[in-house]
């Protein structure tokens, strides 16, 4: 019989230390909720129209005031689209039949060195764990790995004349894009010898380039993106664009690969490999896989690990900026608290008769501190939906660099997308509308303390 499984049941279990946060989250909700809902009640309170009025009649402290929860807010988007735009990137690294090698020791494939091999020198269990092609091919890649330089063309005077990018050579490009489940945009593989001849006795490498470094490439030319015909100058020699690949959230949409010798050649890496990588049916067959190649006696021992288990450290670095952000985020809380006290301050001590007067009126204590703390929320909300919106409507979708990395030491430069999703706009909101929360309940106490007599006066 099948049994249901609850997933966030299974994610609490998992994550027990995230329980109180959730408790205390949901605390925090309710009680930054806890005007409106009121509000929305059918009893006698303070009508809606009194705070409307007063927010127009001090429209210009209410304009700063929104416009700073703006700015806040739309940085905090942009911050948070950022960390989605990496997560999505490394989450989106590695197919999960895929095996890792590694030379042993080595915590990056920067630092590993593998000699040659071929399918025959596995043994037979493992070869049966490893996907065929229909002309019995195995989806076996050898990989050579470099971090090399790329000559900017027409520089700007005073600005950076090469940058960083990473390069694969494999033996085999078009069994690795069955590998790694990478496809073509435009163009084709490279051809068996990775040469092309560009005319006049002068030849060039041929390359592949990811969707994402092709796009920054043609950036400096003043184009969208580089095509198949176009030169590259990489290190020291030109290479030929032969393809694009397709866009994807991958890693591998910031590389550039080629044919195995000529990095090996040019970047001094002959007869040595960084990493071999083995397609298996699916994740079981990949750990057995594993299992095997540690337990494989040859010459040099190996590292094996699934190649989703890999990539998952350079989730790293997107953890080390998410906890920089969240302090950033304390930070600048702090700042739009004091600023929307200071706002609502002001307004009790201008309308300190006006206290009087509901208090007069039967209005009970509770019904104006529910008023003045439904105001700072409104001015919280109007400015988190207008930076929420601005962060969507510019920064989505925007092209960013970064490096990312594990504690090994290695690291990639990646081409990313900001994503302004719901989780995001979300995010905005709820630390808005917290701040508002926080930032009027201090005020809205001295507006309920006011003695009805005395503020007359």
């Amino acid at each position: 019989m099948h049994t249901f499984r609850n997933p966030v049941y299974d994610w609490l279990a998992q994550n027990p230390r995230a329980i109180p946060w959730l408790l205390a989250g949901f605390v925090l909700l309710v009680l930054m909720v806890l005007p409106l809902i009121v509000y929305a009640l059918p009893i006698i309170k303070v009508p809606l129209r009194y705070n409307l009025r007063n927010l127009q009649a001090r429209w210009k402290t209410t304009l700063v005031t929104a416009l700073a929860f703006t700015m806040v807010t739309a940085l905090l988007a942009v911050m948070l689209a950022f960390v989605k735009g990496m997560d999505r990137l490394t989450e989106g690294t590695g197919n999960p039949g895929n095996v890792m090698v590694l030379s042993d020791g080595a915590t990056d494939e920067a630092f590993s060195s593998l000699p040659p091999f071929s399918a025959g020198d596995l043994p037979s269990e493992l070869q049966k764990e490893i996907v065929q092609t229909s002309d019995k091919s195995f989806l076996i890649v050898q990989e050579v790995y470099v971090v090399v330089t790329h000559t900017i063309p027409n520089p700007s005077p005073g600005g950076r004349k090469r940058r960083f990018v990473q390069m694969r050579g494999l033996d085999n490009p078009r069994i690795a894009g069955l590998v790694h489940d990478i496809e073509l945009m435009s163009g084709d593989w490279p051809s068996p010898s990775g040469v092309r001849d560009l005319g006049g006795g002068e030849t060039a490498n041929e390359i592949v380039l990811g969707n994402g470094v092709a796009r920054v490439f043609a950036g400096d030319l003043g184009k969208a993106i580089l095509e198949p015909g176009d030169i590259v100058t990489l290190g020291p020699r030109k290479w030929f664009v032969t393809g694009v690949m397709k866009e994807a959230n991958s890693a591998f949409g910031s590389e550039i690969w080629a044919r195995d010798r000529p990095v090996q050649e040019t970047f001094g890496r002959r007869n040595s490999y960084s990493t071999y990588v083995i397609r298996t049916a699916n994740i079981d067959k990949a750990k057995l896989a594993v299992t095997l190649l540690k337990n494989l006696r040859v010459e040099r021992n190996l590292q094996a690990s699934t190649e989703q288990t890999y990539y998952a450290k350079l989730s790293e670095t997107s953890q080390g900026f998410s906890r920089a952000i969240y302090f950033v985020a304390f930070v600048m809380a702090l700042g739009g608290i004091f600023g929307i006290m200071n706002t609502m301050y002001a307004a009790i001590s201008q309308r300190s008769k006006d206290i009087g007067v509901l208090r007069l009126m039967g209005y009970r204590r509770w019904q104006v501190l529910v008023s003045f703390q439904f105001e700072s929320i409104m001015i919280a909300l109007a400015g988190g939906v207008v930076g929420c919106l601005f962060a969507y409507l510019v920064f989505n979708g925007w092209t960013a660099t970064s490096i990312v990395g594990g504690q090994g030491g290695g690291g990639k430069t990646v081409v990313l997308r900001l994503s302004v999703d719901v989780g995001v706009i979300a995010s905005g909101m709820l630390f808005s509308l917290i701040m508002g929360a926080f930032g009027g309940i201090l005020p809205s106490f001295g507006a309920m303390r006011l003695r009805a007599l005395e503020s007359l006066k």
